[in-house]
C-alpha cells in the first residue's frame, strides 16, 4: 500500500498575532481583481508572512456567482506553504458585507482552517476573519 505523508503546518501568525497588516498596493490589487470580476464574487490567495500580507495570487471562481465562490488556483500556489508563507483566503462580495455569509460557514470545507479576507467591492470595506465551528471571529486589520 501507498504511504501517505501528512505534513504538520506550523501555528498560524495569523491566529496567533492581534491583527494583520495589508499593504494599500495589496489592497488595491485585491480591489482591482473584485472590480473586473464584478458582478461576481472574485476570489484568490493572500500570501501572508509574520502577520503581513506581501503578495496575492488571483484564483478563478469555478461558481462565476454573486453568491458563492469555489476557488480554483494553480496548484503550484500550495508550495509557497513550503516556503513559510501562510495562505489566506480572499474573496469579494459584490453588495453585502464583508463578513463571512451563511453560504461561505457551510461551504467552507478545507478551506475553513484558513484566515480569510473579504472585501465588499461597492464599498471597498475589507475585513479579515478565523472561521472556527462554523462560527466567525473578525481580525483587525492594521
Amino acid at each position: 500500500a501507498p504511504s501517505v505523508a501528512i505534513r504538520r503546518r506550523s501555528p498560524s501568525t495569523w491566529t496567533t498575532s492581534s491583527s494583520v497588516v495589508i499593504p494599500a498596493e495589496l489592497r488595491r490589487e485585491l480591489e482591482q481583481h473584485a472590480l473586473e470580476e464584478a458582478p461576481n464574487e472574485a476570489c484568490g490567495l493572500v500570501l501572508v508572512r509574520e502577520g503581513r500580507a506581501v503578495g496575492y495570487q488571483r484564483g478563478r471562481n469555478a461558481e462565476a456567482s454573486p453568491y458563492r465562490f469555489r476557488l480554483e488556483v494553480d496548484p503550484e500556489v500550495w508550495f509557497l506553504e513550503d516556503e513559510g508563507y501562510e495562505l489566506a483566503v480572499f474573496h469579494s462580495h459584490p453588495k453585502s458585507p464583508p463578513r463571512p455569509s451563511r453560504a461561505d460557514l457551510e461551504r467552507a470545507g478545507l478551506w475553513a482552517s484558513r484566515p480569510w479576507l473579504i472585501l465588499r467591492t461597492d464599498t471597498r470595506e475589507l475585513a479579515a476573519w478565523r472561521l472556527d465551528d462554523g462560527r466567525a471571529e473578525q481580525v483587525p486589520l492594521a
